[in-house]
Formats: C-alpha cells, sequence, structure tokens
C-alpha cells in the first residue's frame, strides 16, 4: 500500500504541472488585463501603460513569467494580490475553510440523498417508489444549480420571509453557521445526489441477482440482512468513485452557490479575481483545489481496499 501511495503522489507532479501551466496560459489569453482595467476611466498614456506591466511583470517574456512563476511555486510561494496586495496564500486559506465546510456539508447531503433513495429504488424494483425516485433523479440532473438557488431564494423570501445570505464563523455563532450554511448545502448536494442515487441503483441490482445473494436468501437470511450485510458494500465500488469524482464538481459548483448566496469562500473568491484580472489569486486557486481533488482521488482508491478484501495493490500497480 505506501508502495502504490508513493507511485501516485510522484504521478500527481506531472499533473499539477498540467495544471498550472494550463491556467498559467489561459488567464493571460483572456481578452484584458489589470492594466487595462486600472486605466479604463484614467490616465492611459503609453508612457503609464508601460510602467504599469512593469510594476506587475507583464512587460517581461510569458515564457519568462512562467519560469519565474514555477520557481515560486518551488519555494512555496504563491504570489501576492495585484488588487488587494495581500499574500496569495493568506488570503487562499482564508477562504478554503468555508468551501471545505460548504462542499462537506453537500458531500453529506448528496451521499445520504444519493445511496439511501438508490438502495431503496433498487429494493423496490418496478414500484411506484422506483418510478418516482428515478423521475426525481432525472429532474434533478435537468436543473442548473445556478437556477435551483436561485428559486430557494425567491420562494422562501416570499413564502416564509427567510434569505439566509452571508456567512458566519462557525466558532463564532454555530447556531447562525448551520442555519446560513444549510439551505446552500441541500442545493449542491441534492444536484450532486443524482447521479449518486443512479449509479446506487444499477449496482445494487446488479449485485442482487448474483449466485452469492440468492444462496444468503435460500439459507433463510432476512431480507435486510442480505441487504445491507451482503448486498450493499459490494456495490458501493462504483458509487465511492463517483462520490470522489464528485467533489471537483462540488468544488466548481460552489462558485455558483457562493456567488447567489454571499458567502465568502474559494468559489466567491476565484470569481472575483478573474473578473479584476488578479492572476495570482486565479492561479493560486486552482492550484488548491487540484491538489485537494488528486488527494480526494487518491483516498478514494485507499478505500476501495476497506470495502472489497480481494483488492490488493501489488507490485503491478
Amino acid at each position: 500500500m505506501q508502495r502504490y501511495i508513493a507511485i501516485r503522489l510522484v504521478s500527481a507532479i506531472p499533473t499539477l504541472l498540467g495544471v498550472v501551466t494550463l491556467v498559467f496560459i489561459v488567464m493571460r489569453l483572456v481578452p484584458g488585463s489589470i492594466v487595462d482595467q486600472i486605466l479604463a476611466n484614467g490616465d492611459s498614456s503609453e508612457e503609464v501603460q508601460r510602467s504599469l506591466r512593469a510594476y506587475f511583470g507583464l512587460d517581461r517574456p510569458i515564457y519568462i513569467q512562467y519560469l519565474q512563476y514555477l520557481g515560486s511555486l518551488l519555494t512555496g510561494d504563491l504570489g501576492v494580490s495585484w488588487r488587494a496586495r495581500f499574500p496569495t496564500l493568506e488570503m487562499i486559506l482564508y477562504a478554503l475553510p468555508v468551501t471545505l465546510q460548504l462542499a462537506g456539508m453537500a458531500a453529506l447531503v448528496s451521499m445520504v440523498v444519493g445511496v439511501g433513495l438508490g438502495i431503496l429504488s433498487a429494493v423496490k424494483e418496478n414500484s411506484l417508489l422506483d418510478h418516482g425516485v428515478r423521475v426525481l433523479s432525472l429532474f434533478s440532473l435537468s436543473m442548473p444549480v445556478f437556477w435551483q438557488a436561485t428559486m430557494l431564494i425567491l420562494v422562501l423570501s416570499i413564502w416564509v420571509h427567510w434569505a439566509p445570505l452571508g456567512y458566519v464563523d462557525p466558532f463564532t455563532d454555530p447556531g447562525k453557521n448551520l442555519s446560513l450554511m444549510i439551505l446552500p448545502a441541500l442545493t449542491l448536494g441534492t444536484s450532486a445526489s443524482a447521479s449518486v442515487m443512479r449509479m446506487t441503483r444499477s449496482c445494487l441490482l446488479d449485485v442482487l441477482r448474483q449466485d452469492y445473494i440468492r444462496t444468503a436468501q435460500a439459507k433463510g437470511l432476512r431480507e435486510r440482512a442480505v441487504v445491507i450485510r451482503h448486498a450493499v458494500r459490494n456495490a458501493l465500488i462504483p458509487v465511492v468513485t463517483i462520490l470522489g469524482l464528485q467533489v471537483g464538481s462540488l468544488l466548481g459548483g460552489s462558485v455558483v452557490v457562493e456567488s447567489v448566496f454571499g458567502i465568502p469562500g474559494i468559489g466567491l473568491l476565484i470569481l472575483n479575481a478573474i473578473g479584476m484580472r488578479d492572476y495570482p489569486i486565479v492561479q493560486g486557486t486552482v492550484i488548491v483545489t487540484a491538489v485537494l481533488f488528486m488527494a480526494t482521488n487518491l483516498l478514494v482508491d485507499v478505500l476501495y481496499g476497506y470495502l472489497d478484501p480481494r483488492i490488493r495493490y501489488g507490485r503491478g500497480v
């Protein structure tokens, strides 16, 4: 197992380098720069433009900028925000716990709702409940997150006179924090639960048709024991893969949800940074998100061995 983890960590280096290169290039392909925004309503003489470009290092050839940025990353320096003039790492570490809380709560909602309804749908195959769950999953897959978030705020504000916007630190006021975060987490989590629901149903139906399940039923075991002890555990391996991959979608979906609900997390930070062409913030947040995504996928692969003892990470890995 240790050898497998070491190989995965080494193989993550080229992936991370590709992410760094891609975001570096794409940001500089976006029309306009921070210099253009600063001078939009002010002195736009060539001398001022040259001095500002030199100040931000944009006057150097792009490959020099790239090599200097890689050198800074090797020392753990993500740069300084061009707008706020604060270290990028500090700003990310301030916003990251907010997004991790939102993503964690959304993942919990996705797992509980998706796995729970998927199991019920598989056990009650072709019943009215099964058809209802499948229609619900299709509806959830078809509904954009931003539309769902906007409609929830609209409905709650008109009918219940409650619009949970903003953020409060959980250590300052846990109750207020939960009341503000529950709706964004439900919005993000129920949207993600649809694919988990469908995968759980499909995998569990396949396992329930296996011979060893029929043998367990023929021995007189209760239906609940057969499903929980024998079927669900074997059906969860593909579901765990989906849950792991959803970390990226939850972090990405947080951009929209945080913007709608006014939550000061990574999503809102990167959205504002893109609009202001704050390259260090955008590059830093994308790198941190990529590292979190790769770490989660590694954790999912390690969990395979626990869920299925037949899986072993040997020399051939």
